[in-house]
């Protein structure tokens, strides 16, 4: 009986501690906005965008109009995260694909890198940037 005790706490033990080395995924459900207002997230980001990526006056309104495409067609994927995350991720790397594109014909090259190395490291709510990289 002995054995058979110890046989089985063992089991428990095995099963216990391999359960512990599983890396939990990320909840991307945590970071869906309750809102997504494509104009008010344009212009959060235009006011971040413009002066760090010194905009001229003949860039700003194609950098907008690109932004605000980007968004709106952003926010008709978003439900995807909650009910099928990698076909977010993987429609999503289109449209950022797409933006990248459509800004590198606006953006001068100096002004591109400075765009992409404004990736947050992470996918952060209270940064308005986030919106354009995750």
């Amino acid at each position: 009986m002995k054995k058979i005790t110890l046989l089985f706490f063992s089991a428990c033990l095995l099963v216990f501690s391999a359960n512990a080395q599983i890396p939990k995924t990320k909840d991307l459900t945590k970071s869906i906005p309750s809102t997504f207002d494509v104009n008010g997230l344009t212009k959060s980001l235009m006011g971040e965008l413009s002066p760090k990526l010194s905009l001229t006056d003949k860039q700003s309104p194609l950098v907008q109009n690109t932004i605000s495409k980007f968004l709106g067609d952003k926010s008709k994927i978003l439900p995807l995260m909650k009910t099928d995350p990698a076909g977010y991720t993987s429609k999503f790397g289109s449209l950022f694909s797409g933006l990248k594109t459509s800004l590198g014909g606006i953006l001068l090259k100096d002004q591109m890198n400075k765009f992409l190395g404004l990736k947050p490291k992470t996918n952060d709510p209270a940064n308005v940037l986030s919106n354009l990289f995750f």
